[in-house]
């Protein structure tokens, strides 16, 4: 069994930094602000929750568990209210 929940882990880290590094190569690409955060904050949010989902198994108990999934569940309230601050200040710099 162990051996199905290392490669399950290994699957989703990888699966996980791929999607960082597809948001890091959006982000030097694309053209204007708004299509970078785009791409930046789809890669970030699946990116970390593929990377939690394959730390999970590995936790020792359920705390660690937990705290693994309250370290995404804040992530992703970041990401979100900092995603949106950044395109509206985007917006509005391009209205004038």
């Amino acid at each position: 069994m162990t051996l199905a929940t290392n490669a399950f882990s290994v699957f989703c880290i990888s699966g996980g930094i791929f999607f960082f590094f597809a948001g890091a190569i959006g982000l030097l690409r694309f053209p204007d602000t708004l299509t970078r955060l785009h791409a930046l904050t789809k890669a970030d949010n699946l990116g970390l929750g593929l990377v939690v989902l394959g730390l999970l198994p590995q936790a020792d108990n359920a705390l660690a568990a937990l705290k693994l999934c309250l370290v995404w569940v804040v992530a992703q309230m970041a990401g979100t209210t900092l995603s949106q601050l950044i395109a509206r200040v985007a917006k509005d710099a391009s209205k004038s």
